[in-house]
C-alpha cells in the first residue's frame, strides 16, 4: 500500500505520536468542527499574531500581578496601596494602538480586570477601579478600545473569574483559610456570581469584544461557576464572540502558556500566550527580554503547528511601554509585513522528517512555506514531496534560488530529494522564508523507503 499524505491530512500529522508503516489512514485525533464554528473562528484562525497587555496597579512596585499577595510575598493591604501611586500620566492609547497595529498583530487582549479585582474601566458593580482608587482617576480602557477598533484590530478582553479582593469570593491567600464554604453559604456565592455577571454585562454593553479571555477557572468546578449558563449568555448577547478555553471546557480554543508546544495541541484552534521577558506585568528587575529573533522563531513555531502567538507586553504604571518591548514589536512589524503571505491565513505545516525547518502551507495547499531561522551552510533539503514543483522562490525577495531534484526514478514510488541553494543576498536578517509552489495541493510520501525489485 502506498503511504501518501493527502492535503486534507496535512494538519493531522502534527498531532501524531507515531505512524505505523503500511497504515492506510491517519486520524488527527481532533473533534469535528461545524461549519458554523469554522465560520466564527475564521478570523482567529487566520490572524496568527496577537498582542497581550497586562497593565494594572502591580506595575507601580513591579510585583507579580495579584499572585504577590495571594502567595504571601506581601500583604494584601501593601499590594492594594499601590493604587494610590498609579498615575497613567504617560498613557497614550493612540500610540499603543499604532504600535500594536504596526507589529502585524490582528488582535489584542487587554486585562480589563486581574485576580486583584481592580478594573480598568469605570465599573458600577463595585468601587475597585482605577477611576475610584488611583490618581489616574479615569477610565483607561475605553480610549484604548476606541483606538484599537479604529485601526481594524480585533478586541479581546481578559477577565478574571476569581476576585481575591471581593468579600464574597471564598479565597484570598493560597495557604490561608477560606472566607467561607460555598456549599454551606450558597447565597453568598450567588452574590459573587451576580457581581461577575454585572461586570460582564457592562463590558459586553460598552465594548462588545470579539474575544473573551477568561482566567482563574481552576479554583472552582464548571457547575460552581455555572460555566454553561455564563457562556450561553455571552454567546446570546454576541453570537460572533470567541471564548478561550479557561472556562471549564466551554471555550472555543486552547491556551497553552509560556512553553511552546512540542507536539500540536489536541484542540483544532489554539494560541500560545507568551511573555516578552519572564513576567506578565511590568517588573523593574526583570530585564531578561527575549530577542526579536527569538520571538519571531516562536511565532513561526506556532504557525507551523497551526496555532497563534499571543505575545504579552507590560507597560509601566505611567503607561509608557518599555523600549525593549517596543523594539520587539517593531521588528515583528518589519518581518510580518515582508512575509505576510507566509503568515496570515496559513495552515499547519508538514512533519519535521521532511525538512529541518518550520513549515506551513497556504489555504489552498499548493504552496509549502519553509521558515529558516538560521543561515544555511549548504542546500536546504526537502524529502518526500510527491508533487511536481512549478517554482521555488524566496518570499520578499526578487533573488531566485537555484534548486534541483535528485533520485526521482520512474520505477520507485519514493519521490526524489529537493535541494535548494538559498543565495546569501536573499537571506532575511531574522528568518528567511522559502515558498515551494506545486502543481496541486501538497502530497507527501510517508513510507520507509523501497527495495529495488525491478529496474528499467
Amino acid at each position: 500500500m502506498r503511504k501518501f499524505l493527502t492535503p486534507c491530512l496535512l494538519a493531522a500529522v502534527l498531532a501524531l505520536t507515531s505512524c505505523t508503516q503500511g497504515a492506510g489512514s491517519i486520524s488527527d485525533g481532533q473533534a469535528a468542527i461545524s461549519a458554523e464554528q469554522a465560520g466564527k473562528m475564521k478570523w482567529f484562525d487566520e490572524a496568527k499574531l496577537g498582542i497581550f497587555i497586562h497593565w494594572g496597579i502591580y506595575a507601580v512596585d513591579g510585583v507579580s500581578e495579584s499572585w504577590s499577595f495571594h502567595n504571601g510575598y506581601i500583604s494584601h493591604e501593601e499590594y492594594m496601596a499601590q493604587a494610590k501611586r498609579f498615575t497613567a500620566q504617560a498613557y497614550d492609547p493612540e500610540e499603543w494602538a499604532d504600535l500594536i497595529a504596526s507589529s502585524g498583530a490582528r488582535y489584542t487582549v487587554i486585562t480589563s480586570k486581574h485576580h486583584d479585582g481592580v478594573a480598568l474601566w469605570d465599573t458600577k458593580a463595585d468601587d475597585k477601579s482605577l477611576v475610584k482608587m488611583s490618581p489616574a482617576a479615569r477610565d483607561v480602557l475605553t480610549p484604548f478600545v476606541n483606538a484599537i477598533r479604529s485601526r481594524g484590530v480585533k478586541l479581546g478582553l481578559y477577565y478574571s473569574l476569581i476576585d481575591w479582593s471581593h468579600p464574597d469570593y471564598p479565597n484570598i491567600y493560597r495557604n490561608g483559610p477560606a472566607r467561607y464554604d460555598i456549599a454551606k453559604e450558597p447565597e453568598r456565592w450567588q452574590k459573587f456570581l451576580d457581581f461577575n455577571t454585572a461586570q460582564l454585562n457592562e463590558l459586553t454593553q460598552q465594548y462588545r469584544p470579539d474575544l473573551w479571555w477568561f482566567d482563574g477557572d481552576w479554583e472552582q468546578s464548571a457547575e460552581t461557576w455555572k460555566a454553561k449558563e455564563l457562556t450561553d449568555k455571552l454567546r446570546s448577547d454576541n453570537p460572533s464572540c470567541i471564548i478561550n478555553s479557561r472556562i471549564q471546557g466551554y471555550g472555543d480554543y486552547g491556551t497553552p502558556e509560556i512553553g511552546v508546544p512540542v507536539v500540536r495541541p489536541a484542540e483544532r484552534y489554539w494560541e500560545l500566550c507568551y511573555t516578552i521577558n519572564d513576567s506578565w506585568g511590568f517588573q523593574h528587575k526583570d530585564v531578561n527580554f527575549k530577542t526579536p529573533q527569538m520571538v519571531l522563531r516562536t511565532l513561526v513555531d506556532c504557525i507551523s503547528g497551526g496555532g497563534n502567538l499571543l505575545l504579552d507586553i507590560g507597560p509601566r504604571e505611567d503607561g509608557a511601554i518599555p523600549e525593549e518591548e517596543v523594539a520587539v514589536l517593531k521588528e515583528l512589524g518589519r518581518w510580518t509585513s515582508k512575509h505576510a503571505e507566509a503568515v496570515y491565513g496559513t495552515r499547519a505545516g508538514i512533519p519535521d522528517e521532511h525538512v529541518k525547518a518550520y513549515t506551513s502551507v497556504n489555504a489552498s495547499g499548493d504552496i509549502l512555506y519553509i521558515y529558516l531561522p538560521y543561515k544555511p551552510i549548504g542546500p536546504v533539503e526537502v524529502k518526500g514531496l510527491i508533487d511536481n514543483i512549478k517554482k521555488i522562490r524566496v518570499v520578499g525577495s526578487t533573488v531566485e534560488p537555484q534548486w534541483k531534484v535528485y533520485n526521482k526514478l520512474s520505477w520507485s514510488e519514493v519521490p526524489g530529494l529537493v535541494e535548494i541553494q538559498v543565495p546569501q543576498e536573499a537571506l532575511d536578517s531574522a528568518i528567511t522564508v522559502l515558498a515551494i509552489e506545486t502543481d496541486g495541493p501538497v502530497q507527501l510520501y510517508r513510507g520507509a523507503g523501497q527495495v529495488i525489485t525491478m529496474n528499467e
